[in-house]
């Protein structure tokens, strides 16, 4: 590996045993930092981080503050960029400059806590408060949401009858997402794709900005999901799950001006997704939190 004025985290290393792909890549990183280091003027100001597919290194430009992110090139994030930019810092972390054959962005520096730190109601509030912004026309680059509900769906209605999901969540499920992709509203707004609590970062500029999006043309109401599924032991903590999951559903629904049979709609479709992909990972306990979530927002 190329040299670097820093130590790369042992966890961004390990990603290379995903596979040859993988370890390609990891092999190539510390050589496209370095260039980018070199060619946009970039002094490195602290250990980089990585997260589940990039490394994120802290820099300084002209005494600017910035991070310079290298990306694993995959499907969800190819529009990153281009949502970015059309954000223009609107609601999200701005972006300084980028190389899309390298998949670097140049951006501003954000705090360390997000909303993974704040009451959770609270934090379904500043998302809401986000999403009016976010949600804005969708460029015609964009991948349309409903391309990938009709290939999850149609996936979701051949599941054999005898599997550890109740087939009336089966479905309702499939008719749901089957309207979804046929209806016109489904698309024409570009969402984030990955709204969730560690992905509002605290900032200088706006107590808060969205980091990381996985950019689709879609719905509004798509966003809502995440919010119930993630810090799921303090819904269970709770001794009462419904309520929790409840409060946090009307909290952000509430707030964002959303319409909340459409947004009840797509956490069914999406915990059902979900759900579907917990089989296939052999993991039942997230399947049993995706068919609370469904009855908690349906009851």
């Amino acid at each position: 590996m190329a040299l670097l004025p820093f130590d790369l985290p042992d966890g961004f290393v390990a990603h290379a045993r995903r596979g040859d792909d993988w370890a390609a890549w990891v092999d190539g990183v510390p050589r496209t930092v370095r260039d980018l280091l070199s060619e946009w003027d970039l002094t490195v100001d602290g250990q980089a981080v990585h997260g589940h597919a990039a490394l994120v290194v802290p820099v300084t430009s002209d005494g600017r503050r910035l991070v310079l992110k290298v990306a694993w090139p995959h499907e969800e994030g190819q529009h990153e960029i281009l949502g970015l930019q059309t954000w223009h810092g609107n609601g999200a972390v701005r972006l300084v400059r980028a190389d899309p054959r390298r998949n670097a962005l140049l951006l501003e520096r954000l705090h360390a806590r997000d909303l993974t730190q704040v009451p959770v109601l609270k934090a379904c509030s500043v998302v809401a408060g986000l999403l009016g912004r976010l949600h804005v026309p969708a460029p015609p680059q964009l991948v349309p949401l409903t391309s990938y509900v009709e290939q999850w769906t149609d996936a979701l209605d051949r599941l054999p009858r005898d599997a550890p999901l109740p087939r009336r969540v089966v479905e309702q499920a499939v008719h749901l997402g089957r309207s979804f992709v046929a209806d016109p509203a489904s698309v024409g707004r570009m969402i984030h794709g990955d709204l969730h609590y560690a992905n509002v970062l605290a900032a200088e500029r706006e107590p808060w900005l969205a980091i990381d999006p996985k950019p689709m043309s879609g719905d509004p109401h798509h966003e809502v999901a995440p919010l119930l599924w993630n810090r799921w032991d303090e819904a269970v903590a709770t001794g009462d799950l419904r309520t929790a999951v409840r409060r946090r559903f009307h909290t952000v629904v509430d707030d964002a001006g959303l319409d909340e049979e459409r947004a009840r709609d797509w956490v069914v479709v999406r915990e059902a997704h979900r759900a579907m992909w917990a089989i296939e990972d052999a993991d039942p306990d997230r399947v049993t939190a995706a068919v609370a979530i469904i009855k908690a927002v349906q009851d």
